[in-house]
């Protein structure tokens, strides 16, 4: 189910403020990046991104699931247990998330040899 609580002005670049708003914040790219691997615990994705906090995880991990990109289910055991997993929406955007990737890495690379050219 798609859910949106924002009204967009459509101008030119609104398809491009929509994807960014999705995926808007520091780890929500990175998170959807990892869940392209399958389904993962919350400690399973906190040990991936271990520079994020608890509540920052647990924050970006719910505002995904609010908007229809993340399944957050809970099992009713001891201790709890709760999985995340992409949505066939969130899922929808995997080329975009592995085409940021791709380009992160060529853009490391280049910063890379701009620094070994300067030392």
């Amino acid at each position: 189910m798609l859910k949106t609580k924002k009204r967009y002005d459509c101008a030119a670049g609104c398809p491009v403020e929509v994807t960014l708003d999705l995926i808007d914040g520091k780890w929500k790219g990175v998170i959807v990046y990892h869940l392209l691997s399958g389904t993962l615990r919350f400690n399973e994705i906190r040990r991936k991104l271990p520079s994020a906090t608890q509540r920052m995880l647990t924050r970006q991990l719910r505002e995904l699931e609010e908007c229809g990109l993340v399944l957050r289910t809970v099992y009713a055991q001891v201790p709890p247990r709760v999985d995340y997993a992409l949505t066939e929406e969130g899922r929808s955007l995997e080329e975009i998330v592995r085409a940021m990737h791709a380009w992160g890495e060529r853009r490391l690379e280049r910063l890379a040899q701009v620094i070994q050219t300067a030392a």
